[in-house]
């Protein structure tokens, strides 16, 4: 058992936070600090990198730990949070931001993210050194083949996983976690951004 694997980036998290990075001061200066909500803003990612397999991938249930990724650069730099902009569409709000929101926006707003986005591949660089050797990357089919050994023998874990969730669930798994703690991971991710939702 793994307690601490829910908290620790994936290449993943990195790849996709990094392309967040990019995305999101792509919006800033064309929106200002007007937010953008998680669907669009991934598509907006792969609007700027068409050919990124794993941003074609990447699912809204999943873009939990690639924001931490993006909150977490900004932090160790000394920069605005520009994760701040990321909002759960069914709030406009978003999951984490620390302080005024407004406030928060408009720092972000204000700032010169031309030496940050010089900076970020060579922090992208330090994250990826980081990550735990155990998190082997494997491809989709192999990764779809773990998964669905895991999810035959443990079936009854697996009932409230549909086939749209299935998805991330892989995507976990190409990111290097076994299946019991990609699904985990996805179960706790997908309770906070139901949590985030307002009550029907």
């Amino acid at each position: 058992m793994e307690p601490l694997v829910m908290d620790r980036f994936t290449l993943n998290d990195i790849e996709i936070g990094a392309r967040l990075v990019e995305a999101l001061v792509h919006h800033l200066k064309k929106n200002g600090a007007a937010p953008i909500a998680y669907a669009e803003l991934l598509e907006l990612g792969r609007f700027l990198d068409p050919k990124d397999a794993a941003m074609d991938r990447a699912e809204v249930l999943g873009i939990g730990m690639k924001l931490r990724f993006v909150a977490e650069f900004c932090r160790q730099n000394g920069y605005p949070d520009l994760a701040c902009l990321a909002v759960h569409p069914a709030t406009m709000r978003p999951l984490a931001c620390e302080g005024d929101w407004d406030t928060a926006r408009q720092a972000v707003a204000a700032f010169d993210w031309t030496p940050a986005l010089a900076r970020l591949p060579e922090y992208a660089q330090a994250a990826r050194a980081a990550v735990p050797v155990r998190f082997k990357p494997r491809k989709e089919r192999p990764a779809e083949v773990s998964w669905y050994a895991w999810f035959c023998a443990h079936r009854e874990a697996c009932k409230n996983i549909g086939s749209g969730d299935k998805r991330e669930v892989v995507n976990l798994v190409m990111a290097g976690l076994d299946p019991e703690t990609a699904l985990r991971r996805f179960l706790a991710a997908k309770a906070a951004f139901e949590a985030a939702s307002p009550a029907a």
